[in-house]
């Protein structure tokens, strides 16, 4: 083997070495998820430091055995009352709070649904205000409000229902004749409704569940759904409403704060936004102080090992922590160390105050 052999064959391994190395270094986003190096004080909060009302949790099974199995996993989190909001309505409501009823009477209540089916015949608004009449006089403590209104519900003429539609107000009305609270969940987040590209922070969550991906005909720009949330809050403004996950304005809290002061008959809840409020600990907590009386604890899907990441958040001052879903949030989380009043608001005190016969006793006598 000559001299210029030999060159070639030792180049040609060493090529081979490098591109195996180089090939060993690509990987997608998805994979790509690096454990912190960071060395800071902090700790999980397992526990929340006061008792606490959950006003947003999703619940379809209310059998007396599995209400038994939640109040074991609640008392572990120091929850107090869980408020299901999927309660549905006439039979299958009633059945929820029979079984509430002979089991764990102070621990859950069900907010009623309203199906927007057949909106534009005669006599609609009527109808769904009798039956939810109905449905509150059994127990019902409020209605819940999907984003199916504004997204997906057509009436009668195959024309989409838009939040604000008037032919709706007779619900509204009932409400505020009944004294309960509406918590509502219009649109998503708007990174939904934006380009799929490099510069969308919810590319990863697009990416892994396509469905949730929106546009301007699709079936209606962001802002147009949103802007017919806040008519509807403000031609009813005898109703008290909770705006779910903070209206998607956790990321942009001067205007959310702008909103409150603009409709006093709305509060917010925090479901599903910990990431966002995470991120910005110092604004946030400001937020919170000014805003104190106008937001409630919620978390919306129901895994108990998810819940400390809401009490660090909100309780500590630890620094960056990870959140538990990377196709939310990509970033790392940073505590509030929210005042104790604060928590107590936040906690329970705020929804004693809109969500009518809930049981004070389970929560700090003051």
């Amino acid at each position: 083997m000559n001299s210029m052999t030999t060159y070639y064959k030792f180049t040609l391994v060493a090529l081979l070495c490098f591109a195996t190395k180089t090939h060993a270094q690509e990987m997608s986003f998805e994979e790509y998820n690096p454990t912190s190096t960071l060395v800071v004080p902090g700790a999980e909060i397992e526990r929340a430091k006061f008792p606490f009302v959950d006003v947003h949790s999703h619940q379809r099974d209310m059998s007396v055995s599995r209400l038994g199995e939640l109040v074991a996993e609640m008392d572990a989190l120091n929850e107090g009352v869980m408020v299901n909001l999927s309660g549905g309505s006439g039979e299958s409501l009633k059945a929820k709070i029979d079984n509430i009823n002979k089991s764990y009477p102070n621990r859950f209540v069900v907010f009623a649904n309203v199906d927007f089916d057949g909106v534009g015949k005669p006599g609609w608004g009527e109808q769904a205000a009798t039956q939810l009449e109905a449905d509150i006089k059994y127990g019902a403590k409020g209605l819940k409000i999907y984003k199916s209104l504004g997204l997906r519900y057509n009436d009668v003429d195959g024309n989409r229902l838009a939040v604000d539609d008037e032919r709706l107000d007779p619900i509204w009305e009932k409400c505020a004749e009944m004294g309960v609270p509406v918590l509502i969940h219009a649109a998503d987040p708007k990174s939904f409704w934006d380009d799929m590209d490099s510069d969308n922070e919810r590319w990863l969550e697009l990416k892994t569940h396509p469905r949730r991906k929106r546009s301007a005909t699709d079936p209606a720009p962001w802002e147009q759904i949103i802007q017919e949330q806040h008519n509807m809050f403000k031609r009813n403004p005898k109703t008290k409403f909770i705006n779910a996950h903070m209206g998607w304005y956790a990321n942009d809290l001067s205007k959310l704060g702008k909103l409150l002061d603009e409709i006093p008959n709305m509060s917010v809840g925090i479901a599903a936004v910990i990431a966002e409020l995470g991120r910005q600990p110092q604004n946030a907590r400001a937020f919170f102080i000014k805003y104190q009386d106008r937001v409630l604890f919620g978390k919306d899907s129901w895994r108990p090992e998810e819940f400390p990441t809401y009490f660090r958040v909100l309780e500590s001052n630890d620094e960056y922590f990870p959140y538990y879903k990377k196709y939310h949030a990509f970033w790392a989380m940073y505590g509030l160390n929210l005042p104790d009043e604060v928590l107590k608001k936040l906690y329970y005190k705020n929804a004693l105050e809109l969500i009518p016969g809930l049981d004070k006793t389970l929560f700090p006598q003051e």
